[in-house]
């Protein structure tokens, strides 16, 4: 008695389940058919293979459609058509802050690059006025294994001394 009930159970679970799969299918096959009868020329398209353009021309009662990709005019049966992918538009990393938000417009004006080459030349101008602090040469063996530093040059001499002037 206990084995037979289970039994039955789960055979109307499994009809219930194939009947509430099946009314979603006719539901989702209905709004699909619905958008192919409302679709105009120059609406884009997709097909099931992939094909992507815009409606040239629709014949409903023969189910065939037109498309038209880059220029290039193909006949489909209506039934393979499908609306075209929604392509998300790409932000780059550098538009964006840490938290996603974008960042303010850069101004592409002379004025802007004038005053980053400014800036630039006012970084080198304080570098120069810093006093330069060479290392002191080392004197090494051959045969050992540190490093050799090499010797300053004399443009590097002249520049530590004018710094210190």
């Amino acid at each position: 008695m206990g084995n037979s009930l289970v039994m039955v159970i789960v055979i109307i679970a499994m009809v219930v389940f194939m009947w509430w799969s099946m009314r979603k299918q006719k539901k989702q096959q209905q709004v699909q058919q619905d958008w192919r009868h409302t679709l105009k020329p120059g609406d884009p398209v997709a097909t099931v293979s992939g094909l992507l353009g815009t409606v040239k021309e629709i014949d409903i009662p023969r189910d065939q459609i037109v498309i038209d990709s880059e220029g290039s005019l193909s006949r489909w049966r209506i039934q393979a058509i499908v609306k075209a992918p929604v392509v998300p538009a790409y932000v780059s990393d550098d538009d964006v802050d840490d938290k996603g938000n974008p960042l303010p417009e850069k101004n592409n004006s002379v004025q802007t690059k004038t005053a980053e080459v400014t800036a630039a030349d006012t970084d080198v101008a304080s570098v120069d006025a810093q006093s330069v602090t060479l290392p002191k040469p080392t004197a090494t063996n051959a045969s050992s294994t540190e490093p050799h530093q090499a010797e300053p040059s004399a443009e590097a001499i002249d520049t530590a001394d004018s710094a210190q002037n």
